[in-house]
């Protein structure tokens, strides 16, 4: 049985083909998809088909009209224009009004004028290569390009509204004057604590930083006695795991994490106090959308992404370090796990222009983490430093500091 035509209805009595009876049809997306195809094709067809006839009619070709300005006139009295332009401009003449004459097309070159404008640059090739060669060394989305999941039409657009955004994730340095029965200690104890829980319940690296960014916009807008304290970090952490993750820790298991200091109806309480005191607001740039992009400007492997995360952690629980934004800690981070593993200053054009710091910008929060690098063994708190102590992490952590940056 001959297959009815792609425009042809199949003929009565025969059943219209299914859709394993297709054979090699053309897909959707070639039909009524060209160029020139009707923008909202009928199902049905209004009119009958028109039957093929023998006749081979060739539709005349479309002729350009361009405005006839005053020099293509001159140029077609001296007959100086090439023949396919004499003609094109011999088939508008009929049409300029001679008591009406055309505005002058001053944006409409010819091709005189382009070989006049070619021949003043004064750029040679080699120095249109090396502008070539930088725009592609600058462009960092290329190889991610088939990838639907990196969005690379729309990244710098993403990237350009975390960084209008990114103080609205930020809080004052100085808020936890406002606490009178908690200080800057016990966060850093709650927080490091919390490093640990994150890393025994496997959780993504996204939730860990919006748990901690939780916690600090909480406690400025909110007094917290030292017994609650805990409270408010284990549910920034449910929180945070509902916002991030695919498979979300039951509420029982924060009990018990909590040796069962609290229980599930005063954790679901303070989570409505969370999420009302916060306005239900947990869309907001944390260090790790940019450190992911940092490092993907620094052509990172895995030691550096290693070593990159342990510096950004170790900011995590100290108090001091709110009073940098989100896009500056992660640049820092960078060039310090850049510096720690290579033994010298390093921060390139590319890192320079998709972060927008320089290495000056950054050196001040780069020699206070090599300071937390320093001491990260020693002390009470050293949950981060056992954290990437472990195979797991690539033992990063005993990677040298990078003492020379404390200089300058």
């Amino acid at each position: 049985m001959e297959r009815a035509g792609e425009n042809r209805r199949p003929a009565a009595g025969k059943p219209v083909p299914g859709v394993r009876g297709m054979g090699n049809r053309r897909p959707l997306k070639e039909l009524n998809n060209l160029a020139g195809a009707h923008p909202y094709p009928y199902a049905i067809a209004k009119k009958p088909m028109l039957e093929k006839t023998g006749r081979n009619e060739k539709k005349p070709a479309l002729v350009s009209h361009r405005p006839l300005t005053r020099h293509r006139a001159a140029l077609l009295e001296n007959k100086q224009l090439p023949d396919h332009l004499a003609v094109a401009v011999d088939a508008a003449e009929p049409e300029v009004d001679p008591q009406n004459e055309p505005i002058p097309d001053d944006t409409a070159e010819t091709d005189e004028e382009i070989e006049l404008v070619g021949g003043d640059t004064d750029m040679d090739e080699e120095e249109q290569e090396d502008i070539v060669d930088d725009v592609s060394l600058m462009d960092i989305d290329s190889a991610d390009s088939g990838n639907p999941l990196a969005a690379t039409e729309y990244v710098e657009e993403i990237y350009r509204f975390y960084r209008k955004n990114e103080k609205l994730s930020c809080v004052r340095p100085d808020y936890m004057s406002s606490q009178g029965d908690i200080n800057e200690k016990m966060r850093a104890i709650l927080v490091d604590w919390l490093i640990e829980v994150h890393y025994k319940f496997e959780l993504m690296d996204e939730t860990l930083f919006l748990t901690v960014n939780i916690i600090d916009r909480y406690l400025e807008k909110q007094v917290v006695p030292r017994k609650k304290l805990q409270l408010v970090g284990v549910t920034a952490m449910l929180l945070a795991c509902k916002y991030e993750e695919v498979s979300v820790p039951v509420v029982e298991d924060l009990v018990l994490i909590s040796d069962r200091a609290y229980n599930k109806g005063e954790i679901l309480e303070m989570e409505k106090s969370v999420l009302n005191t916060l306005e239900y607001n947990m869309s907001v740039p944390t260090p790790y959308v940019f450190m992911r992009r940092f490092l993907k400007a620094a052509d990172s492997d895995k030691q550096l992404q290693l070593v990159s995360f342990f510096m950004l952690e170790l900011c995590l629980v100290e108090y001091k370090m709110l009073k940098y934004c989100p896009s500056l800690l992660a640049a820092a981070a960078v060039y310090t796990a850049q510096c720690a593993i290579n033994r010298c200053w390093q921060w390139t054009k590319i890192c320079e222009t998709h972060s927008r710091y320089t290495r000056d910008q950054l050196i001040e929060c780069s020699s206070m983490m090599v300071q937390f690098h320093q001491k990260a063994a020693g002390g009470k708190l050293t949950g981060v430093h056992r954290k990437y102590s472990t195979l797991r992490f690539g033992s990063v952590a005993k990677v040298e500091p990078a003492h020379f940056l404390l200089g300058g």
